[in-house]
């Protein structure tokens, strides 16, 4: 029993043709301009990703977070002293 003779070989470039993707028509990004800062992603597991649905609560509570270790710091008198490089 011979097997049959496929008829849609990818082509010889090694792309077929419904992923060789026209540049010329390419448009910028409209969402750069959005984007003042450089942007982080970050991964939550799943059980955090079930409290935290969207960006914004995440990032909220971070920023309580960071608000309160900041004025705990001060409260005890801790001063952040930096390394020079060299």
């Amino acid at each position: 029993m011979n097997k049959p003779i496929r008829k849609d070989r990818p082509e010889p470039s090694g792309l077929r043709n419904e992923y060789e993707f026209d540049y010329s028509q390419a448009k910028p990004n409209r969402f750069a301009a959005q984007m003042k800062q450089p942007v982080v992603a970050v991964v939550l597991e799943a059980d955090v990703a079930a409290v935290f649905n969207s960006s914004a609560k995440v990032n909220a509570q971070l920023r309580s977070v960071m608000a309160r270790r900041r004025s705990k710091a001060r409260s005890l008198g801790v001063a952040k002293r930096r390394r020079r490089a060299g």
